[in-house]
């Protein structure tokens, strides 16, 4: 006779336990997964699970309704095909919606990316110094090339950002680690000494403010003809899907990936090319996005399990969600004013490290 486990949410979870993640002490402990061989499923929850997708699609698609309508300039449905409405409608509203859209998925899949290739769950572009190296490259082009295109920009800071994350995973592979949470604060350092010397060329050149304008992280200035270079971040989420599941089984680490046949460091490459990519062509069009790329991933796949190509819809309709949600917020408080999304972001995802540091700490003895 079968028995049916105590906790069956976490009975659907994978049982195979993948190599050490990297910066997880040696002698560390942690909860097992509950083994689901044997068991019957819970015909009581899967309904809520069937129905758990539709729910999310349903609020993700209030949200973006909510987006379109909210704003500075009086947009209702019964004005909304009016001349001057439907043209603000069409200029403003939907760029700055689709922008948040594919900032915010392109943000969230680099994070997971980098969490599956550094085997850590606390890293993400901007805690591992991906968008600081975006940012000087950005700087750089201020410096050299000031009548620079779009483009172009886009482009070194992309390059920036690939040598930036790569040097990023040189130095956690050499150094001895004995905490997971070590790993992010390795990220956090190089982050902050590439952002002391930003700061220090855009003193002496005289572009502060162009710098305080990129790390503000904000969509008021995104209308139609400024956000079109953010569909490239649309393709580098295709191409997420594609890498999925090589990047599951590279998440289980170098050696065991390599033992199944896997390139392993071609995959390494491909993933960190793509979150260069995604973190450039954010950074030069909208900014600094942070903590987006930690706390979703970490929500989904404490509920989902770490399967990449199972979790990627759930993990971009809840970037949506929240990105929509933070942009919300920060229209609607000081309205008319206006508050960056990047402030509420921040606020949200800096509770949500301690949190997860918090878990961290539970469920690992040392």
């Amino acid at each position: 006779m079968n028995l049916i486990p105590s906790t069956p949410a976490e009975s659907d979870r994978p049982s195979a336990t993948p190599a050490r993640p990297l910066g997880r002490p040696e002698g560390a402990t942690h909860e097992a997964p509950r083994s689901a061989v044997g068991s019957r499923p819970d015909v009581r929850g899967s309904a809520p699970r069937r129905l758990a997708l539709p729910a999310l699609v349903l609020v993700v698609a209030v949200l973006l309704v909510a987006s379109l309508m909210v704003g500075g300039y009086d947009i209702t449905f019964a004005n909304l095909f009016t001349a001057d409405a439907w043209n603000m409608f069409l200029i403003s509203r939907v760029p700055r919606t689709l922008a948040l859209v594919f900032a915010g998925v392109a943000m969230s899949v680099s994070g997971v990316i980098m969490q599956v290739l550094t085997q850590n769950r606390f890293v993400e572009p901007t805690t591992i110094g991906t968008s600081q190296w975006a940012g000087l490259g950005i700087l750089v082009m201020l410096v050299a090339v000031p009548g620079a295109s779009m483009m172009l920009r886009m482009g070194v800071a992309t390059l920036f950002a690939f040598v930036g994350t790569l040097a990023f995973m040189a130095i956690v592979r050499r150094v001895s680690l004995q905490s997971s949470i070590v790993v992010p604060l390795i990220g956090i350092m190089l982050g902050a000494v590439v952002s002391a010397v930003t700061v220090y060329l855009a003193a002496t050149f005289d572009l502060l403010q162009a710098m305080d304008t990129w790390r503000s992280g904000g969509f008021s200035s995104i209308v139609r003809g400024a956000y079109e270079p953010l569909w490239i971040v649309a393709g580098t989420t295709v191409a997420t899907f594609f890498l999925a599941d090589r990047l599951t089984v590279a998440g289980l680490g170098r050696d065991l990936a390599t033992n199944v046949g896997l390139r392993y460091e071609r995959v390494v490459l491909l993933g960190t090319l793509v979150v260069a990519v995604a973190t450039g062509v954010t950074s030069v069009v909208v900014g600094f996005l942070p903590f987006l790329g930690l706390i979703v991933p970490n929500m989904v796949s404490m509920v989902r399990g770490d399967d990449v190509r199972r979790n990627l819809p759930w993990v971009a309709l809840v970037s949506v969600a929240l990105i929509l949600v933070c942009d919300l917020i920060g229209r609607v408080v000081i309205a008319p004013l206006e508050l960056p999304v990047s402030v509420v972001l921040g606020t949200v995802g800096a509770v949500g490290f301690i949190v997860l540091v918090l878990r961290q700490r539970r469920h690992v003895t040392y």
